[in-house]
């Protein structure tokens, strides 16, 4: 039984699947991955789902929240609008454009400061025990989401490999395919997108490589089948289509942080203190709500993770 978070709160049974899209099965048997779909649904609840009244893309069942009270946004939110670059910079069009992205067979190659090496098989990954996290995401832009995740504890992984004393950062780099990324055709970003965290983020328990959402595996446009998740950051430091996760002992090069090192700082915590150079960060605008609301400390998770920047001006280290 996995130890509950102080902001955390929501057991696994209040996600439930979802009833207005193609069985987890049906679909997965299209996309050939029954193996890596059993090893998921063994993690899921197994109760019944609890009828209630839902309007398109939302759940049967209870609506997840958050820890402060806040709905989860729908599954057509959540798949509908997204920044992934290299798809398109159109959020809109990356539903459409990764419609057929190939997310199987899939292996991540762990590797760089550790004692033990591995290249895992998503098959292998899934293996971790699956946890389901509903967290509120804070993107760079000014707006934000509240996703009930599944996926596994970073710190899983990386205490099986081994760090070595010397590690002190994790790099991340996702995977380089044209062919199926129109956007990497692109000459002004420094393809394939990297991004890193220092090793003690890495291994903190709200840290997540997600591999499901709302239930099912993860889906094209969010990042399948493997997404780096740290709630208290910006959304463009949970980097997609993860293929290698590199121990490192110098602070890695970051895929915005090299585009644009003014605007995007490699810690990206949320902070409505430290404004964007082009807009203020002071509030933020929920998808599917009208109005503006207050941005939040490291997104509201402070309680958590403010220890790990103690003595730190978060002002110059942004």
């Amino acid at each position: 039984m996995e130890r509950k978070l102080r902001h955390i709160a929501i057991p696994s049974s209040e996600i439930t699947p979802k009833s207005l899209y193609l069985s987890r099965r049906d679909w997965l048997k299209a996309m050939g991955i029954v193996s890596a779909a059993a090893l998921l649904a063994a993690c899921l609840p197994q109760r019944e789902p609890t009828p209630v009244e839902t309007g398109a893309g939302t759940r049967s069942g209870h609506v997840p929240t958050d820890e402060l009270g806040d709905p989860a946004n729908t599954f057509d939110e959540i798949t509908n609008y997204n920044n992934y670059y290299e798809f398109s910079t159109d959020k809109r069009a990356v539903n459409r454009l990764s419609a057929n992205f190939k997310s199987t067979p899939w292996a991540v190659e762990v590797g760089g400061l550790v004692h033990k090496p591995k290249t895992y098989a998503l098959e292998d990954l899934l293996k971790f025990e699956q946890v389901e996290r509903v967290y509120r995401l804070r993107c760079v832009e000014g707006w934000s989401m509240v996703i009930p995740w599944m996926g596994f504890e970073l710190n899983k992984l990386l205490k099986e490999v081994e760090p070595m004393a010397s590690a002190r950062y994790v790099r991340f780099v996702a995977l380089l395919d044209p062919e199926q990324f129109p956007g990497q055709r692109s000459p002004f970003y420094p393809w394939p997108y990297t991004e890193g965290l220092r090793l003690d983020e890495a291994m903190h328990r709200l840290t997540l490589i997600a591999t499901g959402l709302y239930g099912e595996l993860l889906p094209n446009p969010n990042g399948a089948p493997l997404r780096l998740v740290v709630p208290w950051k910006y959304g463009f430091k949970s980097i997609k289509a993860i293929v290698r996760i590199e121990l490192t002992e110098e602070q890695p090069a970051t895929l915005w942080n090299t585009v644009a090192p003014h605007e995007y700082g490699f810690y990206a915590n949320v902070n409505p203190e430290v404004d964007h150079p082009r807009w203020s960060q002071r509030t933020e605008r929920r998808i599917g709500e009208i109005g503006r609301r207050p941005t939040l400390l490291f997104n509201g998770y402070g309680d958590e993770v403010a220890g790990l920047y103690a003595g730190m001006d978060l002002r110059v280290n942004y």
